[in-house]
Protein backbone atom coordinates (compact mmCIF):
# COMPACT_ATOMS: atom_id res chain seq x y z
CA UNK A 1 0.00 0.00 0.00
CA UNK A 2 2.59 2.47 -1.13
CA UNK A 3 0.36 5.48 -1.08
CA UNK A 4 -0.07 5.34 2.65
CA UNK A 5 -3.83 5.23 2.26
CA UNK A 6 -6.50 4.00 4.64
CA UNK A 7 -8.65 0.97 3.93
CA UNK A 8 -12.31 1.33 4.71
CA UNK A 9 -12.25 4.75 6.30
CA UNK A 10 -14.63 6.75 4.17
CA UNK A 11 -14.67 10.49 3.72
CA UNK A 12 -18.08 10.79 5.35
CA UNK A 13 -16.95 9.31 8.64
CA UNK A 14 -19.25 6.30 8.50
CA UNK A 15 -17.88 4.18 5.66
CA UNK A 16 -16.62 1.41 7.94
CA UNK A 17 -19.82 0.81 9.84
CA UNK A 18 -19.26 3.46 12.52
CA UNK A 19 -22.15 5.54 13.61
CA UNK A 20 -21.03 9.07 12.75
CA UNK A 21 -21.58 11.64 15.47
CA UNK A 22 -24.80 13.61 14.86
CA UNK A 23 -24.52 17.36 14.62
CA UNK A 24 -24.85 20.33 12.32
CA UNK A 25 -22.71 23.29 11.32
CA UNK A 26 -24.60 25.74 13.52
CA UNK A 27 -24.34 29.53 13.24
CA UNK A 28 -23.11 29.51 16.83
CA UNK A 29 -20.10 27.28 16.15
CA UNK A 30 -19.40 29.03 12.82
CA UNK A 31 -19.21 32.47 14.45
CA UNK A 32 -17.21 31.06 17.35
CA UNK A 33 -14.63 29.50 15.02
CA UNK A 34 -14.38 32.69 12.93
CA UNK A 35 -13.65 34.75 16.05
CA UNK A 36 -11.12 32.20 17.33
CA UNK A 37 -9.42 31.90 13.94
CA UNK A 38 -8.67 35.62 14.08
CA UNK A 39 -5.86 34.60 16.42
CA UNK A 40 -3.93 34.01 13.21
CA UNK A 41 -4.03 37.74 12.44
CA UNK A 42 -1.21 38.48 14.89
CA UNK A 43 1.09 35.91 13.30
CA UNK A 44 0.26 36.98 9.75
CA UNK A 45 0.51 40.70 10.46
CA UNK A 46 3.95 40.24 11.90
CA UNK A 47 5.19 38.09 9.00
CA UNK A 48 4.05 40.73 6.52
CA UNK A 49 5.09 43.84 8.41
CA UNK A 50 8.70 42.94 9.23
CA UNK A 51 9.86 42.41 5.65
CA UNK A 52 8.31 45.67 4.43
CA UNK A 53 9.67 47.76 7.28
CA UNK A 54 13.22 46.55 6.58
CA UNK A 55 13.07 48.12 3.10
CA UNK A 56 11.98 51.54 4.41
CA UNK A 57 14.94 53.91 4.16
CA UNK A 58 14.16 55.93 7.35
CA UNK A 59 13.93 52.70 9.36
CA UNK A 60 17.28 51.42 8.03
CA UNK A 61 18.92 54.81 8.57
CA UNK A 62 17.83 54.91 12.20
CA UNK A 63 18.49 51.33 13.31
CA UNK A 64 20.60 49.58 10.66
CA UNK A 65 22.73 52.31 9.14
CA UNK A 66 25.45 49.96 7.85
CA UNK A 67 22.85 48.05 5.82
CA UNK A 68 21.52 51.32 4.40
CA UNK A 69 25.04 52.51 3.53
CA UNK A 70 25.85 49.22 1.78
CA UNK A 71 22.55 49.34 -0.10
CA UNK A 72 23.06 52.95 -1.25
CA UNK A 73 26.83 52.99 -1.74
CA UNK A 74 27.09 51.39 -5.18
CA UNK A 75 24.11 50.22 -7.19
CA UNK A 76 26.37 48.13 -9.42
CA UNK A 77 27.63 45.86 -6.64
CA UNK A 78 26.45 42.33 -5.91
CA UNK A 79 22.67 42.58 -5.47
CA UNK A 80 22.55 39.22 -3.72
CA UNK A 81 24.41 40.56 -0.68
CA UNK A 82 23.07 44.10 -0.14
CA UNK A 83 20.90 43.16 2.86
CA UNK A 84 23.31 40.63 4.40
CA UNK A 85 23.30 41.64 8.09
CA UNK A 86 22.97 39.36 11.12
CA UNK A 87 21.62 42.26 13.21
CA UNK A 88 18.91 42.95 10.65
CA UNK A 89 17.89 39.30 10.47
CA UNK A 90 17.91 39.09 14.28
CA UNK A 91 15.26 41.84 14.25
CA UNK A 92 13.02 39.51 12.23
CA UNK A 93 13.96 36.14 13.69
CA UNK A 94 14.09 36.98 17.41
CA UNK A 95 10.31 36.78 17.49
CA UNK A 96 10.35 33.11 16.50
CA UNK A 97 12.92 32.18 19.11
CA UNK A 98 10.65 33.74 21.75
CA UNK A 99 7.62 31.96 20.27
CA UNK A 100 9.49 28.66 20.61
CA UNK A 101 10.05 29.23 24.33
CA UNK A 102 6.53 30.44 25.07
CA UNK A 103 4.87 27.55 23.19
CA UNK A 104 6.41 25.16 25.74
CA UNK A 105 4.88 27.13 28.64
CA UNK A 106 1.62 27.47 26.70
CA UNK A 107 1.19 23.68 26.70
CA UNK A 108 0.71 23.63 30.47
CA UNK A 109 -1.56 26.69 30.45
CA UNK A 110 -3.70 25.25 27.63
CA UNK A 111 -4.06 21.87 29.34
CA UNK A 112 -4.73 23.03 32.92
CA UNK A 113 -6.44 26.40 32.47
CA UNK A 114 -8.08 26.04 29.07
CA UNK A 115 -7.60 27.17 25.47
CA UNK A 116 -9.21 30.58 26.08
CA UNK A 117 -6.67 31.67 28.68
CA UNK A 118 -3.79 30.81 26.35
CA UNK A 119 -5.37 33.03 23.69
CA UNK A 120 -5.77 35.84 26.24
CA UNK A 121 -2.11 35.66 27.26
CA UNK A 122 -1.15 35.64 23.58
CA UNK A 123 -3.12 38.80 22.86
CA UNK A 124 -1.82 40.72 25.87
CA UNK A 125 1.84 39.84 25.23
CA UNK A 126 1.53 40.72 21.54
CA UNK A 127 -0.07 44.07 22.44
CA UNK A 128 2.83 44.92 24.77
CA UNK A 129 5.39 44.04 22.10
CA UNK A 130 3.63 46.15 19.47
CA UNK A 131 3.53 49.13 21.84
CA UNK A 132 7.28 48.94 22.53
CA UNK A 133 8.14 48.54 18.83
CA UNK A 134 5.95 51.46 17.80
CA UNK A 135 7.82 53.78 20.19
CA UNK A 136 11.28 52.21 19.75
CA UNK A 137 14.27 54.54 20.06
CA UNK A 138 17.07 51.96 19.84
CA UNK A 139 17.73 48.49 18.44
CA UNK A 140 17.44 46.88 21.89
CA UNK A 141 13.85 48.18 22.16
CA UNK A 142 13.08 46.63 18.78
CA UNK A 143 14.45 43.26 19.92
CA UNK A 144 12.60 43.35 23.28
CA UNK A 145 9.37 44.27 21.50
CA UNK A 146 9.90 41.48 18.97
CA UNK A 147 10.44 38.95 21.75
CA UNK A 148 7.19 39.99 23.47
CA UNK A 149 5.45 39.64 20.11
CA UNK A 150 6.98 36.17 19.90
CA UNK A 151 5.67 35.17 23.32
CA UNK A 152 2.22 36.19 22.12
CA UNK A 153 2.54 34.23 18.88
CA UNK A 154 3.66 31.13 20.78
CA UNK A 155 0.55 31.16 22.98
CA UNK A 156 -1.83 31.87 20.09
CA UNK A 157 -0.37 29.28 17.73
CA UNK A 158 -0.46 26.66 20.45
CA UNK A 159 -4.07 27.17 21.45
CA UNK A 160 -6.04 28.41 18.41
CA UNK A 161 -5.63 25.35 16.10
CA UNK A 162 -6.55 23.04 19.00
CA UNK A 163 -9.58 25.16 19.84
CA UNK A 164 -10.82 25.07 16.25
CA UNK A 165 -10.33 21.31 15.84
CA UNK A 166 -12.20 20.63 19.08
CA UNK A 167 -15.11 22.97 18.36
CA UNK A 168 -15.76 22.01 14.74
CA UNK A 169 -18.05 19.13 13.65
CA UNK A 170 -15.78 16.45 12.19
CA UNK A 171 -17.28 16.79 8.69
CA UNK A 172 -16.32 20.49 8.59
CA UNK A 173 -13.21 20.39 10.75
CA UNK A 174 -10.83 20.99 7.85
CA UNK A 175 -12.60 24.08 6.52
CA UNK A 176 -13.10 25.68 9.96
CA UNK A 177 -9.55 24.95 11.09
CA UNK A 178 -8.13 26.50 7.93
CA UNK A 179 -9.81 29.71 9.07
CA UNK A 180 -6.67 30.10 11.21
CA UNK A 181 -4.44 30.01 8.12
CA UNK A 182 -6.86 32.35 6.31
CA UNK A 183 -6.42 34.85 9.14
CA UNK A 184 -2.64 34.52 8.81
CA UNK A 185 -2.84 35.31 5.09
CA UNK A 186 -5.25 38.21 5.69
CA UNK A 187 -2.83 39.55 8.31
CA UNK A 188 0.05 39.32 5.81
CA UNK A 189 -1.99 41.12 3.15
CA UNK A 190 -3.10 43.91 5.51
CA UNK A 191 0.51 44.38 6.62
CA UNK A 192 1.74 44.58 3.02
CA UNK A 193 -0.91 47.15 2.07
CA UNK A 194 -0.17 49.26 5.16
CA UNK A 195 3.57 49.12 4.48
CA UNK A 196 2.99 50.37 0.95
CA UNK A 197 1.05 53.43 2.12
CA UNK A 198 2.96 54.13 5.35
CA UNK A 199 6.25 54.17 3.41
CA UNK A 200 4.94 57.24 1.55
CA UNK A 201 4.36 59.31 4.71
CA UNK A 202 6.51 62.42 4.70
CA UNK A 203 8.89 62.72 7.61
CA UNK A 204 9.88 59.05 7.47
CA UNK A 205 7.95 57.90 10.55
CA UNK A 206 5.57 55.55 8.73
CA UNK A 207 7.48 52.53 10.03
CA UNK A 208 6.22 53.39 13.54
CA UNK A 209 2.64 53.03 12.33
CA UNK A 210 3.49 49.73 10.67
CA UNK A 211 5.04 48.25 13.82
CA UNK A 212 2.59 49.85 16.27
CA UNK A 213 -0.36 48.76 14.12
CA UNK A 214 0.13 45.24 15.49
CA UNK A 215 -1.81 46.45 18.55
CA UNK A 216 -5.04 46.16 16.53
CA UNK A 217 -4.92 42.38 15.85
CA UNK A 218 -3.66 41.95 19.42
CA UNK A 219 -6.83 43.64 20.72
CA UNK A 220 -8.98 41.44 18.47
CA UNK A 221 -7.66 38.18 19.92
CA UNK A 222 -7.66 39.60 23.47
CA UNK A 223 -11.32 40.63 23.32
CA UNK A 224 -12.21 37.47 21.39
CA UNK A 225 -10.69 35.25 24.07
CA UNK A 226 -12.90 36.92 26.70
CA UNK A 227 -16.17 36.31 24.82
CA UNK A 228 -15.51 32.85 23.34
CA UNK A 229 -16.91 29.72 24.99
CA UNK A 230 -14.57 26.99 26.15
CA UNK A 231 -14.45 23.74 24.18
CA UNK A 232 -16.29 20.74 25.66
CA UNK A 233 -12.97 18.83 25.57
CA UNK A 234 -11.29 21.46 27.72
CA UNK A 235 -14.25 21.69 30.13
CA UNK A 236 -14.30 17.93 30.66
CA UNK A 237 -10.53 17.96 31.13
CA UNK A 238 -11.02 20.44 33.99
CA UNK A 239 -13.90 18.58 35.65
CA UNK A 240 -16.84 20.62 34.31
CA UNK A 241 -18.66 17.56 32.98
CA UNK A 242 -22.31 18.65 33.01
CA UNK A 243 -21.49 22.09 31.66
CA UNK A 244 -19.57 20.37 28.88
CA UNK A 245 -22.58 18.23 27.92
CA UNK A 246 -24.78 21.34 27.68
CA UNK A 247 -22.12 23.13 25.67
CA UNK A 248 -21.77 20.16 23.29
CA UNK A 249 -25.52 20.19 22.63
CA UNK A 250 -25.38 23.90 21.86
CA UNK A 251 -22.44 23.76 19.46
CA UNK A 252 -23.73 20.64 17.65
CA UNK A 253 -27.30 21.95 17.44
CA UNK A 254 -28.82 18.57 18.48
CA UNK A 255 -29.83 16.88 21.72
CA UNK A 256 -28.43 13.47 20.78
CA UNK A 257 -24.79 13.97 21.73
CA UNK A 258 -24.46 10.95 24.05
CA UNK A 259 -22.10 9.02 21.81
CA UNK A 260 -19.67 11.87 21.22
CA UNK A 261 -19.91 12.95 24.86
CA UNK A 262 -19.06 9.46 26.15
CA UNK A 263 -16.04 9.37 23.88
CA UNK A 264 -14.91 12.79 25.10
CA UNK A 265 -15.24 11.66 28.74
CA UNK A 266 -13.36 8.43 27.98
CA UNK A 267 -10.62 10.45 26.33
CA UNK A 268 -10.41 12.76 29.33
CA UNK A 269 -10.27 9.80 31.75
CA UNK A 270 -7.42 8.33 29.73
CA UNK A 271 -5.60 11.66 29.67
CA UNK A 272 -5.80 12.00 33.47
CA UNK A 273 -3.83 8.79 33.83
CA UNK A 274 -0.98 10.53 32.01
CA UNK A 275 0.95 12.57 34.57
CA UNK A 276 3.89 13.34 32.30
CA UNK A 277 2.57 13.98 28.77
CA UNK A 278 6.01 15.06 27.55
CA UNK A 279 7.53 11.73 28.58
CA UNK A 280 4.46 9.93 27.30
CA UNK A 281 5.08 11.29 23.82
CA UNK A 282 8.10 9.02 23.58
CA UNK A 283 6.04 5.84 23.96
CA UNK A 284 6.02 3.50 20.99
CA UNK A 285 2.27 3.87 20.38
CA UNK A 286 2.69 7.62 19.87
CA UNK A 287 5.52 7.23 17.35
CA UNK A 288 3.41 8.28 14.35
CA UNK A 289 2.01 11.32 16.20
CA UNK A 290 5.46 12.48 17.30
CA UNK A 291 6.85 11.95 13.81
CA UNK A 292 4.13 14.12 12.27
CA UNK A 293 4.48 16.77 15.02
CA UNK A 294 8.15 17.13 14.06
CA UNK A 295 8.30 16.55 10.30
CA UNK A 296 5.20 18.43 9.13
CA UNK A 297 6.30 21.82 10.57
CA UNK A 298 9.91 21.07 9.56
CA UNK A 299 8.91 20.55 5.95
CA UNK A 300 6.45 23.46 6.04
CA UNK A 301 9.27 25.90 6.76
CA UNK A 302 11.67 24.32 4.27
CA UNK A 303 9.25 24.86 1.40
CA UNK A 304 10.92 28.28 1.32
CA UNK A 305 7.65 30.16 1.84
CA UNK A 306 8.99 32.35 4.60
CA UNK A 307 11.73 33.53 2.28
CA UNK A 308 8.90 34.97 0.19
CA UNK A 309 6.62 36.13 3.00
CA UNK A 310 9.22 37.62 5.40
CA UNK A 311 11.41 39.15 2.80
CA UNK A 312 9.19 39.63 -0.26
CA UNK A 313 9.92 43.37 -0.48
CA UNK A 314 13.63 42.74 0.19
CA UNK A 315 13.69 39.94 -2.39
CA UNK A 316 11.91 41.96 -5.06
CA UNK A 317 14.16 44.92 -4.31
CA UNK A 318 17.18 42.65 -4.65
CA UNK A 319 16.09 41.44 -8.10
CA UNK A 320 15.80 44.94 -9.44
CA UNK A 321 12.47 46.40 -8.33
CA UNK A 322 12.38 49.89 -6.84
CA UNK A 323 11.26 50.34 -3.22
CA UNK A 324 7.64 51.19 -4.15
CA UNK A 325 7.49 48.44 -6.76
CA UNK A 326 8.85 45.85 -4.33
CA UNK A 327 6.24 46.77 -1.70
CA UNK A 328 3.48 46.58 -4.35
CA UNK A 329 4.76 43.16 -5.49
CA UNK A 330 4.46 42.00 -1.88
CA UNK A 331 0.84 43.21 -1.87
CA UNK A 332 0.17 41.18 -5.03
CA UNK A 333 1.59 37.99 -3.48
CA UNK A 334 -0.50 38.72 -0.36
CA UNK A 335 -3.70 38.88 -2.42
CA UNK A 336 -2.81 35.59 -4.11
CA UNK A 337 -2.12 34.06 -0.68
CA UNK A 338 -5.59 34.96 0.63
CA UNK A 339 -7.39 33.80 -2.54
CA UNK A 340 -5.62 30.44 -2.61
CA UNK A 341 -6.38 29.84 1.07
CA UNK A 342 -10.08 30.23 0.25
CA UNK A 343 -9.61 27.46 -2.34
CA UNK A 344 -8.25 25.24 0.43
CA UNK A 345 -11.22 26.00 2.70
CA UNK A 346 -13.54 24.96 -0.13
CA UNK A 347 -11.67 21.79 -1.06
CA UNK A 348 -10.01 20.34 2.03
CA UNK A 349 -13.07 18.36 3.16
CA UNK A 350 -13.97 17.45 -0.44
CA UNK A 351 -10.64 16.47 -1.98
CA UNK A 352 -8.80 15.43 1.16
CA UNK A 353 -5.55 16.44 2.81
CA UNK A 354 -3.22 14.18 0.83
CA UNK A 355 -4.38 15.41 -2.57
CA UNK A 356 -3.77 19.05 -1.63
CA UNK A 357 -0.37 18.26 -0.06
CA UNK A 358 0.84 16.46 -3.19
CA UNK A 359 -0.61 18.86 -5.79
CA UNK A 360 0.83 21.83 -3.91
CA UNK A 361 4.23 20.15 -3.75
CA UNK A 362 4.38 19.63 -7.52
CA UNK A 363 3.25 23.22 -8.16
CA UNK A 364 5.84 24.70 -5.82
CA UNK A 365 8.63 22.56 -7.26
CA UNK A 366 7.97 23.72 -10.83
CA UNK A 367 7.81 27.38 -9.79
CA UNK A 368 11.02 27.22 -7.74
CA UNK A 369 12.86 25.73 -10.72
CA UNK A 370 11.57 28.47 -13.05
CA UNK A 371 12.38 31.31 -10.61
CA UNK A 372 15.89 29.91 -10.05
CA UNK A 373 16.40 29.77 -13.83
CA UNK A 374 15.13 33.35 -14.31
CA UNK A 375 17.31 34.82 -11.57
CA UNK A 376 20.30 32.71 -12.59
CA UNK A 377 20.00 33.80 -16.24
CA UNK A 378 19.96 37.53 -15.45
CA UNK A 379 22.05 37.80 -12.28
CA UNK A 380 24.46 34.89 -12.80
CA UNK A 381 26.85 34.45 -9.90
CA UNK A 382 28.09 38.05 -9.90
CA UNK A 383 24.77 39.52 -8.77
CA UNK A 384 25.04 42.38 -11.26
CA UNK A 385 22.12 42.07 -13.70
CA UNK A 386 22.46 45.32 -15.61
CA UNK A 387 19.15 46.61 -16.98
CA UNK A 388 16.18 44.35 -16.27
CA UNK A 389 13.41 44.35 -18.91
CA UNK A 390 9.80 44.68 -17.77
CA UNK A 391 8.80 41.22 -19.06
CA UNK A 392 11.46 39.68 -16.82
CA UNK A 393 10.07 41.31 -13.70
CA UNK A 394 6.53 40.26 -14.63
CA UNK A 395 7.67 36.66 -15.21
CA UNK A 396 9.39 36.44 -11.82
CA UNK A 397 6.37 37.90 -9.99
CA UNK A 398 3.98 35.59 -11.89
CA UNK A 399 5.80 32.41 -10.96
CA UNK A 400 6.32 33.53 -7.37
CA UNK A 401 2.55 34.12 -7.21
CA UNK A 402 1.84 30.63 -8.60
CA UNK A 403 4.28 29.26 -6.01
CA UNK A 404 2.53 31.17 -3.20
CA UNK A 405 -0.85 29.84 -4.41
CA UNK A 406 0.47 26.27 -4.30
CA UNK A 407 1.65 26.74 -0.72
CA UNK A 408 -1.48 28.58 0.38
CA UNK A 409 -3.84 25.75 -0.52
CA UNK A 410 -1.56 22.95 0.65
CA UNK A 411 1.32 23.15 3.12
CA UNK A 412 0.24 26.51 4.54
CA UNK A 413 -3.11 25.56 6.07
CA UNK A 414 -2.54 21.80 6.28
CA UNK A 415 0.67 22.28 8.21
CA UNK A 416 -1.50 23.57 11.07
CA UNK A 417 -4.65 21.51 10.44
CA UNK A 418 -3.27 17.98 10.25
CA UNK A 419 -1.17 18.05 13.45
CA UNK A 420 -4.02 19.63 15.44
CA UNK A 421 -6.48 16.90 14.47
CA UNK A 422 -4.36 13.74 14.87
CA UNK A 423 -3.30 13.97 18.53
CA UNK A 424 -5.27 12.08 21.22
CA UNK A 425 -6.36 14.20 24.18
CA UNK A 426 -3.86 12.73 26.64
CA UNK A 427 -0.92 14.11 24.63
CA UNK A 428 -2.71 16.83 22.67
CA UNK A 429 -1.35 19.96 24.37
CA UNK A 430 2.20 18.60 24.63
CA UNK A 431 2.23 17.35 21.03
CA UNK A 432 0.86 20.65 19.75
CA UNK A 433 3.64 22.43 21.63
CA UNK A 434 6.17 20.19 19.87
CA UNK A 435 4.48 21.09 16.57
CA UNK A 436 4.65 24.85 17.28
CA UNK A 437 8.18 24.61 18.71
CA UNK A 438 9.59 22.82 15.67
CA UNK A 439 7.78 25.30 13.43
CA UNK A 440 9.33 28.22 15.31
CA UNK A 441 12.83 26.66 15.44
CA UNK A 442 12.96 26.39 11.68
CA UNK A 443 11.13 29.68 11.11
CA UNK A 444 13.83 31.28 13.26
CA UNK A 445 16.62 29.42 11.45
CA UNK A 446 15.35 30.29 7.97
CA UNK A 447 14.75 33.93 8.91
CA UNK A 448 18.19 34.23 10.51
CA UNK A 449 20.26 32.68 7.74
CA UNK A 450 18.22 33.54 4.62
CA UNK A 451 20.00 36.76 3.70
CA UNK A 452 23.41 35.13 4.19
CA UNK A 453 22.27 32.12 2.16
CA UNK A 454 21.05 34.43 -0.60
CA UNK A 455 24.47 36.10 -0.60
CA UNK A 456 26.36 32.80 -0.84
CA UNK A 457 24.02 30.42 -2.69
CA UNK A 458 22.63 33.15 -4.97
CA UNK A 459 19.92 31.78 -7.31
CA UNK A 460 20.77 28.29 -6.03
CA UNK A 461 18.83 29.17 -2.87
CA UNK A 462 15.57 28.38 -4.70
CA UNK A 463 16.98 24.99 -5.76
CA UNK A 464 17.92 24.33 -2.12
CA UNK A 465 14.29 24.71 -1.08
CA UNK A 466 13.07 22.81 -4.17
CA UNK A 467 15.05 19.79 -2.97
CA UNK A 468 13.10 19.76 0.30
CA UNK A 469 9.81 20.10 -1.58
CA UNK A 470 10.68 16.84 -3.38
CA UNK A 471 11.58 15.10 -0.12
CA UNK A 472 8.44 16.20 1.72
CA UNK A 473 6.16 15.21 -1.16
CA UNK A 474 7.65 11.69 -1.10
CA UNK A 475 7.12 11.63 2.68
CA UNK A 476 3.45 12.57 2.32
CA UNK A 477 2.89 9.99 -0.43
CA UNK A 478 4.21 7.10 1.64
CA UNK A 479 3.65 8.02 5.28
CA UNK A 480 0.78 10.48 5.77
CA UNK A 481 -2.67 8.82 5.95
CA UNK A 482 -5.85 10.61 4.90
CA UNK A 483 -7.68 12.17 7.87
CA UNK A 484 -10.62 13.68 5.99
CA UNK A 485 -13.99 12.91 7.58
CA UNK A 486 -12.61 11.05 10.64
CA UNK A 487 -14.00 12.21 14.03
CA UNK A 488 -11.16 13.61 16.10
CA UNK A 489 -11.76 11.08 18.90
CA UNK A 490 -11.57 8.14 16.47
CA UNK A 491 -8.38 9.18 14.72
CA UNK A 492 -6.59 6.03 15.82
CA UNK A 493 -8.31 4.23 12.94
CA UNK A 494 -6.04 5.87 10.38
CA UNK A 495 -2.90 4.65 12.13
CA UNK A 496 -4.08 1.09 12.77
CA UNK A 497 -4.90 0.63 9.08
CA UNK A 498 -1.78 2.27 7.66
CA UNK A 499 0.78 0.08 5.90
CA UNK A 500 3.67 1.36 8.04
CA UNK A 501 2.33 2.96 11.23
CA UNK A 502 0.15 -0.03 12.14
CA UNK A 503 3.24 -1.78 13.52
CA UNK A 504 3.52 0.90 16.23
CA UNK A 505 -0.18 1.38 17.00
CA UNK A 506 -1.40 -2.06 18.05
CA UNK A 507 -4.90 -2.93 19.25
CA UNK A 508 -3.44 -4.07 22.56
CA UNK A 509 -2.29 -0.52 23.27
CA UNK A 510 -5.93 0.59 23.50
CA UNK A 511 -7.86 -1.93 25.59
CA UNK A 512 -11.08 0.09 25.28
CA UNK A 513 -11.23 -0.70 21.58
CA UNK A 514 -9.95 2.59 20.31
CA UNK A 515 -7.56 5.36 21.09
CA UNK A 516 -10.06 7.27 23.16
CA UNK A 517 -13.19 5.11 23.10
CA UNK A 518 -15.28 4.26 26.13
CA UNK A 519 -15.67 0.57 26.90
CA UNK A 520 -18.57 -1.03 25.10
CA UNK A 521 -19.31 2.09 23.13
CA UNK A 522 -17.08 1.27 20.17
CA UNK A 523 -15.61 -2.12 19.48
CA UNK A 524 -12.61 -2.74 17.25
CA UNK A 525 -13.29 -1.49 13.77
CA UNK A 526 -12.98 -3.54 10.62
CA UNK A 527 -10.53 -1.29 8.82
Amino acid sequence: MAGGGVIGVGGGGGGDGRKPYPGNLTPYVTITCIVAAMGGLIFGYDIGISGGVTTMTPFLQKFFRKVWEKKEADKSTNQYCQYDSQTLTMFTSSLYLAALLSSLVASTVTRRLGRKLSMLFGGLLFFAGALINGFAKAVWMLIVGRMLLGFGVGFANQSVPLYLSEMAPYKYRGALNIGFQLSITVGILIANVLNYFFAKIKGGWGWRLSLGGAMVPALIITVGSLVLPDTPNSMIERGQTEEARAKLKKIRGVDDVDEEFKDLVAASDASKLVHHPWTNLLQRKYRPHLTMAILIPFFQQLTGINVIMFYAPVLFNTIGFGDDASLMSAVITGIVNVGATLVSIYGVDKWGRRFLFLEGGVQMLICQAVVAACIGAKFGVSGNPGDLPKWYAITVVLFICIYVAGFAWSWGPLGWLVPSEIFPLEIRSAAQSVNVSVNMIFTFAVAQVFLSMLCHLKFGLFLFFAFFVVVMSIFVYYFLPETKGIPIEEMNQVWRSHWYWSRFVEEADYPNGGMEMSKGNHGPKNV
